[in-house]
């Protein structure tokens, strides 16, 4: 089966630095009437490399989803030359042209869409990199980290990168709004064991069970969501059939495309969350990538969970 490893799968527990603007003076829109930006600015980027880039990019490849998607929420899509195969939402993603994958990338592609600045996520290797600094092609890397407000974070910097500083300011204080609106009880206590225990599926089958644990920015949604995610106490992906038997958790959160297999294959399908259709089918990529719909998953789960009505979107 699938596995897809949402954050960083070499090493997701290290403490990655958000992104630090070194020499952003102004604040105002590029190009603005009043001043004359600086042609580039220096970053420190997630992998701590020192990155020159221009200060107002026009042609920006992004080779993450997550990035994809927070430049498109941001109303900065109209940079976006070049994406990768898996940035596919919003739908109006298809009509920016793809590089192809992200685990083996076509640098020539990129190359010929003449970008002024690549950003990157977790599933860039150091290769890679390397190769785009060879080419003189600024490349940021902005990762996903293994708490749930890091997101904030990631938005900051990516307005920065883009000249959307306010758009990011604005969409934060938005998302932070509506986290404040969740059941501050279930929020704040984390540990309850009188929560329902909820298991995360990234992979399944013979190939062996993965899941998120407690080191992840998705153990941050389960519980937000108001669950106990039963793999909280493992770091990494790995978790055990007979742990996954043993604990019989109350719910199961899996991808949509994969919930008819999932439940259909043995012995999965004699747990207690199949038998009783407490698993919960959730849209790729609103749980497994570190995006603005992950709270729109944790209103989802909620709902579906019991644990309280969907509210406003």
């Amino acid at each position: 089966m699938r596995i897809t490893l949402p954050i960083n799968p070499i090493n997701p527990i290290k403490p990655i630095k958000p992104i630090i603007l070194a020499f952003v003076l102004l604040f105002a829109a590029c190009g603005g009437p009043q001043r004359q930006a600086p042609a580039t600015d220096t970053v420190v980027d997630d992998y701590d490399r020192v990155v020159v880039i221009p200060s107002c990019p026009q042609r920006v490849v992004s080779l993450s989803p997550a990035v994809t998607e927070i430049m498109f929420a941001l109303g900065a899509d109209n940079l976006l030359v070049g994406r990768t195969d898996f940035c596919t939402y919003p739908a109006e993603v298809e009509a920016v042209p793809s590089i192809g994958g992200i685990s083996n990338l076509n640098i020539e592609r990129i190359l010929s869409l003449s970008p002024d600045l690549v950003v990157s996520g977790s599933m860039v290797g150091k290769k890679a990199t390397d190769q785009m600094d060879q080419m003189g092609v600024p490349m940021v890397c902005v990762i996903e980290k293994p708490r749930f407000d890091a997101l904030y974070d990631n938005i900051t910097a990516i307005g920065r990168l883009v000249g959307k500083e306010h758009e990011a300011d604005s969409l934060n204080a938005l998302m932070r709004e509506r986290v404040r609106a969740l059941d501050t009880d279930t929020v704040n206590h984390p540990n309850n064991q009188t929560l329902p225990k909820v298991y995360y599926v990234v992979g399944f089958g013979p190939g062996g069970n993965f899941t998120a644990g407690g080191n992840t920015f998705i153990n941050d949604i389960i519980r937000m969501a108001g669950g106990r995610n039963i793999a909280e106490s493992i770091q990494g992906w790995n978790y055990s059939l007979e742990a996954l038997m043993k604990e019989n958790p109350d719910y199961i959160i899996v991808r949509r495309e994969d919930s008819a297999a999932f439940c259909g294959m043995k012995p999965y399908n004699t747990l207690d969350a199949v038998r009783r259709g407490h698993v919960i089918g959730i849209e790729s990529g609103t749980f497994d990538l570190q995006v603005p719909r992950n709270i729109d998953a944790i209103l989802h789960l909620r709902q579906r969970m019991g644990q309280s009505p969907v509210q406003g979107q």
